[in-house]
């Protein structure tokens, strides 16, 4: 039976109080599910979606368990580790520890890379109980024996598909080897692609399957439409959807980093206040556009696929697929964003013509067709007819050539 409030699930008094004074009151559904079976000590292999509230599902009861567990002092290991595969996704989930942890006293660590090691490298060596890390710079302070993973007893891996199209899935196979074998694991991915499926088998024992929506499926609240327009026209495009006031906090993809800076510079040259995010620009700087998205400073955000998996931001009314992603998947992530703690989203992908592969790829495996704005797309030119060729007034003969008389033998 799945449990209505947070105070049903019996987590620690001192998260219960976090909890109140966030105004959590009620489990989502991967929380009421997924937290009874972590607290268990079960391996839990979790599809869930971004937006799902998929942190708290393995925070809270992670936390519940360090909480009970006395600790050394500086120096000490940590017992937990989190694997992201961005710098946004680390912090944003070293954000979330904190915020459900702040009565307890456990010392947390944030490594990811892009920035010096050294003020990382000095938060180890005074002692941490968890740690949330990007693969490289993981694997970088564990070459220089910087970091021990010999204590760890809980892993959690985030967003593991992408993890997979990132290519981070070797990187994590030389993390897990360096873990013990005895400890809880817990995998999340909205969606189960082949190799996802292979690590799952590999690294979880027995695990409980908690899915909260089908294998990615966009939430229902998600209005999606699709323009066909050139590629030519999509700037253009783009400039009148904005006019409309109703589109206030929009994320617009590129699939390029140039792409992603040429596109907020023309905005904001078209009186649009517009700032791009892709993995190009130092963390200072995509920290100061995120926050100045955040803030509502900026109301278009230009975010790349592998730059935009980290952002955690409230009421985007919008998502506007400016480019169709290489994969499918990588749609799903993108509305994603949109349609947050139970408010409708509307998507918006821009269609062209080299691009009509890509999106019946996205209608199958969302199992739905996009809605059409406009007109559709113009039917493929029929090839044109050769004509025949004839030589002389003789018969018909074959496109490869003349054909040559035959000897008349005496």
């Amino acid at each position: 039976m799945i449990k209505q409030q947070f105070s049903d699930l019996g987590l620690a008094e001192t998260l219960q109080r976090a909890l109140i004074e966030r105004n959590h009151k009620t489990p989502t559904p991967i929380q009421a599910r997924g937290i009874p079976e972590v607290l268990a000590g079960r391996d839990v292999l979790a599809i869930a979606q971004t937006g799902t509230g998929k942190t708290a599902a393995f925070a809270l009861p992670i936390l519940h368990q360090l909480a009970g567990v006395k600790t050394g002092g500086r120096g000490r290991a940590p017992r937990a580790l989190v694997l992201a595969p961005t710098r946004e996704l680390v912090i944003q989930l070293a954000g979330e520890f904190r915020a459900y942890g702040v009565h307890l006293r456990l010392q947390l660590a944030v490594i990811f890379g892009g920035v010096g090691q050294g003020p990382q490298v000095d938060t180890l060596a005074r002692g941490v109980d968890i740690l949330v890390a990007t693969p490289g710079r993981l694997l970088d302070l564990m070459g220089q024996r910087r970091v021990n993973l010999g204590r760890v007893g809980h892993f959690v891996l985030d967003e593991a598909d992408r993890m997979l199209d990132m290519g981070f899935v070797p990187d994590v196979r030389r993390i897990l080897a360096a873990l013990p074998t005895v400890r809880q694991s817990l995998m999340f991915s909205a969606t189960m692609p082949p190799e996802v499926a292979r690590l799952t088998s590999d690294f979880l024992r027995d695990p409980v399957r908690v899915g909260v929506t089908p294998q990615a499926t966009p939430v229902e609240r998600i209005r999606q439409s699709v323009f066909h327009v050139p590629t030519a026209g999509k700037r253009r495009l783009l400039t009148e959807i904005l006019d409309d006031p109703a589109l206030s906090r929009v994320l617009v993809f590129a699939r390029t980093k140039h792409g992603a800076d040429r596109l907020a510079t023309q905005l904001e040259q078209s009186g649009v206040a517009a700032e791009a995010i892709h993995g190009n620009k130092s963390q200072g700087g995509r920290q100061q556009a995120l926050e100045r998205f955040r803030r509502g400073e900026a109301r278009v955000l230009v975010a790349t696929d592998i730059a935009a998996r980290g952002i955690d931001v409230d009421d985007i009314s919008h998502v506007i697929n400016y480019e169709l992603p290489d994969t499918p998947e990588s749609y799903v992530h993108r509305i994603g964003r949109t349609a947050r703690a139970g408010a409708d989203g509307i998507a918006y992908s821009f269609c062209d013509a080299g691009e009509q592969n890509s999106l019946g790829q996205i209608e199958r495996l969302i199992r739905q067709e996009l809605t059409v704005i406009g007109n559709g797309p113009a039917p493929a030119p029929r090839p044109a007819q050769r004509p025949a060729r004839r030589y002389g007034n003789g018969p018909r003969h074959r496109r490869l050539g003349r054909v040559k008389p035959r000897p008349v033998l005496a």
